[in-house]
C-alpha cells in the first residue's frame, strides 16, 4: 500500500451548492474534506489534491495541490491524469493512484485495500468502486503507465466521460455495503450537507 498516491479530486463547479469548494464547508465540527482526509490518511502514503485555481485555499492541509494537467476543465479524468503526472514527476516509486472526490465524508476505511485486492485477484487493470448496484467511477484505483494514454484520449480524441474511456481496460467492480450509510454519499445540495450531519452524528452514537 505505500507506493499508492492518493488522490482528491476538488475539481467540480459544485453549481448546485451556490459555487465554490464543496470539500471546504463545514461539516461536523470540521470540513469534508477532513474527513476524507482522515479516512484515507491511514490506508495511504501519499496524498494530493487535484484542484484548479488558487492553491492557498487548501493550504491549512499541508498537502501538494496540483491543477488539472490538461486545460478546459474536461471533468475528473483530469485530475485522474493530474494525480499520474504528479507520481511521475514527484512520486516515482508510486506504480498506481486511488482517487475520490472532495466531497464525499464517508470514504470507505478498506477502499484502498479492497479495490488492490480485487484488481489482482481479477487480473484487471483497474479497479472501481460501486455501493448498491450503482458504480462510482470516479472511485477507482488506476496504474499510473497509463498516464500517455490517457492524455492523447483527453487532448487528441477529445475523450471526457470515464466510463468510455475505461472501458478500453479489464476493469474489476468492487461492491461495497450501503448499510448503515452508503460510503459513497456525496454532498451536492444543502440538503446533503445536512443529512451528512445527522448521519456522522449516529455514526459517532454508535461507536
Amino acid at each position: 500500500m505505500s507506493e499508492l498516491l492518493g488522490v482528491l479530486l476538488a475539481g467540480g463547479l459544485a453549481r448546485r451548492m451556490g459555487g465554490g469548494d464543496k470539500g471546504l464547508l463545514p461539516l461536523a465540527g470540521s470540513t469534508i474534506l477532513e474527513h476524507v482526509i482522515g479516512r484515507l490518511r491511514p490506508q495511504l502514503a501519499h496524498l494530493m489534491i487535484n484542484a484548479n485555481g488558487d492553491a492557498d485555499r487548501f493550504r491549512r492541509f499541508g498537502l501538494p495541490v496540483r491543477g488539472d494537467a490538461v486545460t478546459g476543465f474536461v471533468g475528473p479524468l483530469a485530475g485522474v491524469l493530474t494525480g499520474m503526472r504528479h507520481a511521475e514527476a514527484a512520486l516515482p516509486a508510486v506504480t498506481d493512484i486511488v482517487t475520490v472526490p472532495t466531497d464525499g465524508p464517508f470514504v470507505p476505511r478498506d477502499l484502498v485495500q479492497r479495490l488492490a485486492a480485487a484488481r489482482e485477484a481479477a487480473g484487471a487493470t483497474l479497479a472501481v468502486a460501486s455501493s448498491g448496484g450503482r458504480t462510482n467511477p470516479v472511485v477507482g484505483l488506476w496504474p499510473v503507465r497509463l498516464a500517455g494514454a490517457l492524455e492523447q484520449a483527453l487532448v487528441q480524441e477529445k475523450i471526457s466521460k470515464v466510463d468510455v474511456w475505461t472501458a478500453r481496460y479489464p476493469i474489476v467492480t468492487v461492491e461495497f455495503a450501503r448499510d448503515p450509510v452508503d460510503p459513497f454519499f456525496n454532498c451536492n445540495t444543502p440538503q446533503d450537507l445536512a443529512e451528512a450531519e445527522r448521519l456522522l452524528a449516529a455514526e459517532r452514537n454508535a461507536s
